[in-house]
């Protein structure tokens, strides 16, 4: 499988979902646990995975960026490497931070860290996640999961 098939297989179309109204941060873990589940990456049991590594230790790293993904305990319950992305443009409050962009991981393997590269390369400041969520649209926002040179998916 070439690398930019792969990579189409981790993050679909369908799995990006821009301009989302803002609602409470565990529902938009839920969210994500609920469309890593419908995208065939997750059984529903990941979803508590995700919810319960947030309580441990909070997903939202800065920049207006979230990643809830499960904890050890329950990889288990992931099929396949998959990725999705939801954008706020109006914001969330997750756990006392402003979070914009919200992309949900479940991994096998060291398949996404490439992809979740990008995404630090190419987010580096909040002014560029917000201009991204303010302003990308589905292309602009796979190019950024992307390296340069890839063809994107």
């Amino acid at each position: 499988m070439s690398r930019s098939t792969e990579h189409a297989n981790i993050l679909r179309e369908e799995n990006i979902v821009l301009g989302q109204p803002a609602e409470p941060y565990e529902d938009a873990i839920r969210r994500c646990g609920r469309m890593l589940v419908d995208g065939g990456y997750v059984t529903e049991r990941y979803v508590e995975g995700m919810l319960a590594r947030d309580r441990e230790l909070s997903t939202a790293i800065g920049n207006h960026i979230a990643i809830p993904h499960g904890t050890n305990d329950y990889k288990q319950y992931i099929k396949s490497t998959g990725i999705v992305v939801v954008t706020y443009p109006e914001g969330i409050s997750w756990n006392g931070t402003v979070v914009h962009l919200v992309i949900g991981i479940a991994a096998i393997g060291e398949a996404h860290l490439d992809i979740l590269g990008n995404v630090v390369d190419n987010l580096e400041t909040e002014e560029d996640v917000l201009h991204l969520v303010e302003h990308g649209d589905m292309e602009t926002i796979r190019a950024v999961f992307y390296d340069k040179g890839e063809t994107s998916p």
